[in-house]
């Protein structure tokens, strides 16, 4: 008499054999996936990890005739020079205000739309609604900075519509409102598009059980909809948080004036002047690295704090 194979044994076994059979194939066709992989594979090397041998200029006084390898070797002077700096502080200060005021006002607002777009029930309406609201990502940075300047100028409409003369773009405490609200409005519309698509995948018929219940608009979303985004927002928290010290030089040296550097001069431009401008390679270099430092150091705390605070999901 037969024994008969227990269902767990049988997949166990299903499952191994699948497994050896695509060791085979990957063995027998290894060209064909060479062929796909190597073009990805090189330009991953290329681009990515072979400019990183250039963080050893922030270890040196760089010599552009001697190159890296004869260069002088200082360690840590550069990092030292940029820390004992007496606008350090200021350069530091102005990056994080200008990157956590950004994440506090502007990441609530994609998911805020996302929310509001999944209440059209009209499909044309929705796409007419979401076809104006992306617009603003697809325009250049300059171009947006130059029309903040043209809004806001002592002839601009904002001007004529009050009936004054003020030049916002003078103004140290009007640079940091000016730079994170044309923010919003250039990328909230374009950052809902995830939440959106999450959002797709909420159960209606618990909507409209929670309807039927005369569960109020935001009950509906905190029961429903929220929890099908709920990973989705994480995530991207985690991500933004992580890149706090990652801004841009270019909206900030474009709307920056020699009236407003008090609070538009901060890392990103400061190594753009030092580097390009001042040609001081290795001081340039390590602050550029130093930056980089402080935003991987960010990025894993993060990462930890939502970890405890969301049931041990993070990135």
């Amino acid at each position: 008499m037969k024994a008969k194979a227990s269902p767990s044994g049988t997949v166990a076994v299903s499952s191994r054999q699948r497994w050896h059979n695509t060791c085979v194939y990957v063995r027998r066709h290894w060209q064909l996936y060479l062929l796909f992989l190597l073009p990805a594979v090189a330009l991953t090397l290329i681009f990515k990890y072979a400019p990183m041998g250039g963080v050893l200029i922030a270890f040196q006084n760089y010599n552009p005739f001697k190159g890296i390898l004869g260069s002088e070797w200082v360690g840590f002077d550069n990092f030292v020079r940029f820390m004992s700096s007496p606008d350090f502080q200021r350069y530091l200060v102005n990056t994080l205000k200008l990157s956590v005021y950004g994440l506090l006002w502007g990441f609530p607002v994609p998911i805020i739309l996302a929310f509001l777009l999944n209440r059209i029930e009209s499909k044309k309406i929705k796409q007419k609604v979401q076809l104006v609201l992306y617009m603003p990502n697809f325009i250049s940075v300059i171009v947006l900075c130059g029309i903040v300047r043209v809004l806001l100028s002592v002839t601009g409409p904002v001007n004529g519509l009050f009936h004054t003369s003020i030049n916002f773009m003078t103004l140290p405490e009007a640079f940091r409102p000016i730079y994170i609200i044309s923010g919003i409005w250039q990328g909230a519309g374009w950052a809902s598009i995830m939440y959106t698509a999450s959002l797709s995948t909420a159960s209606k018929d618990l909507k409209e059980a929670a309807m039927i219940d005369g569960a109020n608009l935001l009950q509906q979303i905190a029961t429903v909809e929220w929890p099908a985004i709920k990973d989705m927002v994480v995530i991207q928290f985690i991500l933004q948080a992580g890149n706090i010290m990652s801004i841009g030089f270019e909206k900030a040296y474009a709307l920056q004036t020699d009236l407003n550097l008090t609070s538009s001069e901060i890392i990103a431009t400061y190594v753009y002047k030092k580097g390009l401008l001042d040609g001081d390679y290795s001081f340039s270099t390590a602050v550029g690295l130093f930056n980089t430092i402080i935003n991987v150091i960010l990025l894993i705390a993060v990462n930890k704090i939502v970890e405890k605070l969301n049931d041990g999901k993070g990135l």
